[in-house]
C-alpha cells in the first residue's frame, strides 16, 4: 500500500466513526501531514475528544488525554524529578507530553503557566528540567480544545501563544440526517460494549507518515499561486490599501507564522486530495483556519458584528485568482 492509499484508508476508518463532522477529520490528518498543532472550539459534546482518540486507534504512537483544571500546574504536563532516598539520587518521571498525540481538553481552564509550559513543548519539541533538556517525540501532536460558552473562571490564551497553533477550527452542530447516523452508529456500539471505545488497527506506521510529510513539501505550488497566498496575509497588515472598511476592522495583521502554515495546509489538502498541484481553492479552503486566530479586530469592528470569517471572507473576495 502505497503513502497516500495508507494516509487515505486512515482518513475514511476516523470518517466512518466520527459523523458530522468531516471538516474535524480533515483538518487533523491536515495538522498531521503538516506538523502542527490544532486548536479546536465548539460546544460540548461534538466529537471533539472522541476525533482524536479514534485517530490515535489508526496512527502508530501512543495517545494521552489532558484535562485542564486550574489546579494544574507545569510539573502536571512536563514530568518531575522523583527523588529515590535508596541511593540519593533524583530520577525524571517523565509526564503526559511524552507521547505521540495530546488532547490538551479544555486549555483555557489551566492558569498561564500551565499554558506556556504546554505551548512551549509545542514550539519547541523539548522540555528542560532543571538543567537538563529532553527531546519529545518526532512524533508530536497537540490538539487543544475550547468551551466556547462558558467563559466564567477561564483564562483566555494570549494572540501571541494562539499564534503557535497552525490551524484554528470552530466545530459546529451536525446536520439532523447525520444525527440520526449518529444515534445509529452510537446503539451499534452499546449492542457490542464498546461504547465510546473504538477497536480500530494501526493504518499508517510513523514512518508512513513522515514519507507522506516529505511528499506533501514536494506538491508543486505554482509562482502566481505563491505571490496569491502570500497577498493574501500581507493584505492583513496593510489593510488601508485595500478600502476604508478594511482599515477600520483590523487592529493586527497575521505574522509570518501565517504564510508558513498557510503554505504548509495547503500543500497538505492537496496531497490528501490525491493531487500532486496546489489549486487556489486549496489556499481559500485553508485561509480560514489558518489566519482566524492571527488576526486582531478592532473595537469597531466587534460594535459592528464583523466576524473574522466575514474578514478574512472579504479579503479572499478582494483578490483577484491567478
Amino acid at each position: 500500500m502505497s503513502t497516500q492509499n495508507a494516509i487515505q484508508a486512515l482518513q475514511r476508518f476516523v470518517s466512518a466513526h466520527i459523523i458530522g463532522q468531516q471538516n474535524l477529520v480533515d483538518r487533523l490528518l491536515i495538522a498531521l501531514l503538516a506538523d502542527g498543532h490544532l486548536l479546536v472550539e465548539g460546544a460540548p459534546g461534538l466529537a471533539k475528544t472522541r476525533a482524536i482518540k479514534i485517530l490515535s486507534q489508526g496512527v502508530e504512537g501512543d495517545f494521552h488525554r489532558v484535562q485542564f483544571t486550574p489546579d494544574l500546574l507545569p510539573a502536571d504536563l512536563t514530568g518531575t524529578e522523583i527523588y529515590r532516598p535508596q541511593d540519593g539520587s533524583f530520577k525524571f518521571q517523565q509526564g503526559p507530553l511524552f507521547h505521540n498525540l495530546i488532547l490538551a481538553d479544555e486549555i483555557n481552564r489551566a492558569p498561564a503557566k500551565v499554558q506556556s509550559a504546554l505551548l512551549e513543548a509545542m514550539e519547541e519539541r523539548q522540555i528542560t528540567v532543571g538543567a537538563v533538556t529532553y527531546r519529545l517525540p518526532k512524533l508530536f501532536l497537540v490538539m487543544a480544545t475550547q468551551n466556547p460558552i462558558e467563559q466564567e473562571g477561564t483564562y483566555p490564551l494570549p494572540e501571541a501563544q494562539l499564534d503557535r497553533f497552525l490551524m484554528r477550527v470552530n466545530v459546529h452542530y451536525p446536520a439532523a440526517e447525520m444525527e440520526k447516523e449518529i444515534l445509529q452508529l452510537n446503539r451499534g456500539e452499546a449492542r457490542e460494549g464498546r461504547t465510546n471505545a473504538v477497536v480500530g488497527q494501526v493504518l499508517v506506521t510513523q514512518k508512513d507518515l513522515f514519507d507522506a510529510r516529505q511528499e506533501v513539501l514536494n506538491v508543486y505550488m505554482a509562482d502566481s499561486l505563491e505571490a496569491y497566498l502570500l497577498h493574501l496575509v500581507l493584505m492583513t497588515r496593510t489593510p488601508n490599501e485595500y478600502g476604508d472598511d478594511l482599515a477600520k476592522w483590523v487592529q493586527y495583521g497575521a505574522s509570518p507564522r501565517a504564510s508558513i502554515a498557510l503554505d504548509r495546509c495547503a500543500r497538505a489538502r492537496a496531497w490528501l486530495a490525491g493531487r500532486d498541484y496546489v489549486a487556489p481553492e486549496d489556499i481559500q479552503s485553508m485561509a480560514y483556519d489558518v489566519m482566524r486566530h492571527r488576526i486582531i479586530l478592532t473595537y469597531e469592528a466587534e460594535a459592528d458584528g464583523v466576524t473574522l470569517d466575514q474578514l478574512i471572507g472579504e479579503l479572499i473576495s478582494r483578490i483577484a485568482v491567478p
